[in-house]
Formats: C-alpha cells, structure tokens, sequence
C-alpha cells in the first residue's frame, strides 16, 4: 500500500482531525469463536512497507505487521466480543460492540473514524458516540488505516482461534479459525457442537454463508 491509500486520512487532517483511526473487524462469517475489532491511529510522516488489507497478505506478512503496527502507531485498540454475545444481540451488533470497545481503547481519543463497509452504530450508552465517522467501503483496501486495523484485528482473533485448538482438539480451529469449511463442518457432525460454537449461526452440509437459526441441518 502506497500514499495513494493515506487519500482519506490527508482529506480530514486538512480539515483539522488530526487523530484519525481506521476502524475494521474480523470474525463476522465462522461458526466458532469471537468477533474481534481494531481500531488504529498511524503515523502520518512515516508509512509502514506493505501494510494492505489483511486477506491479501500471507500469515508471516500479517505478523511481521502485527508487529510493526503496534510498535510505531500513536494509538491501537482492540475489542472482543465472544460468541455467547453473539448469539444474544446478533452477529452485525457484536461487531459494533467490538469496535466500540477498540475505539474507547485509544487514549486521548480520535477525533473522526475511517470504519470499513458500509453500515455502523453506535450502541446504546456508548462511551465514544460523540466521534464522527466515514465509512468507506472496502476500506481495507483503500486506507491505510482501516489496512493496518485489518492486520491488527485478523492477527488477534487467529491467535486466539490458535488457542482454542489446544482447549477443542479435532475441530481443526488452528487451521480454519472457525469458518465454515468442509473439514470444520464435518468435525461438527462428527463431535457436535463444542462451547465456543455460535449456536445462533446454521451448519450447511453445502459451502455458504451462514445465517441466524438455532438449529444444525444436514
């Protein structure tokens, strides 16, 4: 990612926000594990080589970054929202709770966010609601900043889905992460479900995106 990408950031510095945080998120499509958010503020003087949307680089590039993103940004926050919430408030409102909870992380706070896609709210009683936002569609590929919250929050919930293989052996969590693979859904058929699954989300014997409905269907 070049300085074509840092367009939004320029744009809002100009108009005098100087702490601008991307905004981005990972875990919104498995069937296991938490939703997990990021929110970054980076450098505008120095950009980092390769910092670019998270699926497009290896693992080894993520982690490299991981590593670089926290030690050099003026801010990184993470917020994790696990899967019983998830079944409780819906996949999409975890996901803002997730971010919510990056963004109040990041002390003294942004001033204007660049959140990735194209729907957000704040909820209820939010401790960050007075921030005004920019959502940007496919912003992981298109800011520098929601880029390097994309590698903060992907890097996050892989380690922790490694985790969970070690606490859930024979799902295979340390390869799939949780998403809806055959592999990862023929373990569920074989074992049933394991507590970390979101009970909330329907097993397709088919590959496609999961929806809401508390039942597992072959």
């Amino acid at each position: 990612m070049n300085s074509k990408h840092t367009g939004y950031e320029r744009r809002l510095r100009k108009d005098g926000f100087l702490r601008v945080a991307g905004v981005d998120e990972a875990g919104r499509g498995p069937l296991a594990g938490p939703v997990v958010a990021a929110a970054v503020i980076m450098m505008d003087n120095s950009l980092l080589a390769g910092v670019d949307d998270s699926k497009l680089l290896t693992a080894e590039e993520r982690d490299d970054l991981f590593e670089q993103i926290r030690a050099t940004a003026i801010g990184v926050g993470i917020g994790i929202v696990n899967h019983e919430t998830i079944d409780r408030v819906n996949i999409l409102q975890a996901s803002f709770l997730a971010m919510e909870t990056a963004i109040a992380q990041i002390q003294p706070g942004p001033d204007h966010l660049l959140i990735d896609g194209n729907r957000f709210q704040y909820p209820e009683a939010s401790l960050v609601k007075s921030i005004p936002y920019t959502l940007v569609v496919d912003g992981d590929a298109r800011s520098y900043s929601i880029a390097a919250a994309s590698i903060i929050a992907k890097v996050t919930r892989d380690r922790i889905m490694v985790d969970f293989e070690e606490q859930f052996p024979g799902y295979g969590f340390a390869k799939h992460k949780g998403y809806s693979t055959p592999e990862h859904r023929d373990a569920i058929f074989r074992l049933g479900f394991c507590e970390i699954h979101r009970r909330s989300f329907t097993v397709q014997s088919q590959l496609e995106l999961p929806f809401a409905e508390p039942a597992l269907r072959l």
